[in-house]
């Protein structure tokens, strides 16, 4: 507990999409702030975006998830933390996995009382074994069914597609002066959008909010099914200028990865990844309702995403 009797939040990546996001909305909240303390962890807390999260008054510490004495260092007087992974820095499971599991032993090692694992579904299960290269998503859903194992007070966040991901090759130019939405799937299959930057914090303050009626509860975030006919159509809408959803043939799509400097192992991942939200859905086909109750804030449509990028502006 700090100083102040407030209870202490240790928040991993700290200054990334998913843990910059918590703290946002924990800060920004007057009866989160006012319960809740932020114990930032950054690995460089000289650079400017670490900076700024001690200036709004939040701890700084360094933590190395591969040393679970480390991460117990940290937890130590701190009521509750969000845990998440980068499984992309080393793109192998086995690490991310064991750096999962090295959060959760602290946690039991110390009493945390009340841990947030950011996960994703089993899709090797869900698929039965259809589709068992996406590593990203079943390495954190390991780590979750150990959480579950060790008896400890634990909520799981699985944050849906990223709304990010249009920003980056989701919508481009064709040659006729208009644009498309070219992924590798049916322009019928659902994908579950989600503003990771403006919207993480909003599921996981509510979900420290909600205390012990969270525990064991998993909450998948994201703010509606979406096509990519639907993506295509909103985003003429809102930009005026035409485009087309178009499915993309899944070499060349997956060659095009490669050539942004994804090796092909990576490729054929995010492959499957589109192919889970036809073929099996992102979430199971599981509605997004029940874990959208526990929210206090709306959400961010995929209408107010597309207008606040500077990038879409003056096509």
């Amino acid at each position: 507990m700090a100083s102040d009797g407030k209870k202490i939040i240790v928040v991993f990546g700290a200054t990334g999409a998913q843990g910059g996001s918590v703290i946002k909305s924990i800060l920004g909240d007057s009866k989160a702030a006012a319960q809740f303390q932020i114990r930032a962890v950054t690995r460089d807390p000289s650079k400017p975006s670490a900076k700024a999260l001690a200036d709004q008054g939040c701890e700084l510490v360094t933590a190395d998830l591969n040393n679970e004495k480390d991460v117990a260092r940290v937890f130590k007087g701190a009521y509750g933390a969000f845990a998440v992974t980068n499984f992309w820095e080393t793109g192998d499971p086995d690490v991310e996995i064991k750096q999962g599991k090295n959060v959760a032993d602290a946690a039991k090692e110390t009493g945390l009382q009340h841990l947030v694992w950011s996960s994703l579904i089993d899709v090797t299960k869900l698929s039965k074994g259809v589709l068992k290269e996406v590593s990203h998503f079943d390495s954190k859903a390991a780590v979750e069914e150990y959480i579950r194992t060790l008896g400890i007070n634990a909520s799981f966040f699985r944050p849906g597609y990223y709304m990010s991901n249009l920003l980056r090759g989701g919508i481009v130019p064709t040659a006729d002066g208009t644009f498309s939405v070219p992924l590798p799937i049916p322009t019928s299959a659902p994908i579950p959008l989600f503003d990771t930057d403006a919207d993480s914090g909003k599921f996981v303050k509510a979900i420290f909010l909600a205390g012990d009626k969270a525990f064991g509860k998993t909450y998948d975030a994201a703010v509606a099914y979406m096509t990519t006919a639907e993506i295509a159509a909103e985003w003429s809408a809102v930009t005026g200028k035409k485009a087309q959803a178009v499915v993309a043939d899944p070499k060349a799509w997956k060659a095009q990865l490669v050539s942004y400097g994804l090796s092909e192992v990576a490729a054929e991942e995010l492959y499957q990844n589109m192919r889970l939200m036809d073929e099996f859905g992102y979430y199971g086909g599981a509605p997004l309702e029940e874990s959208q109750k526990i929210l206090d804030e709306k959400l961010t449509t995929l209408k107010e995403f597309i207008g606040k990028q500077d990038q879409w502006k003056n096509l």
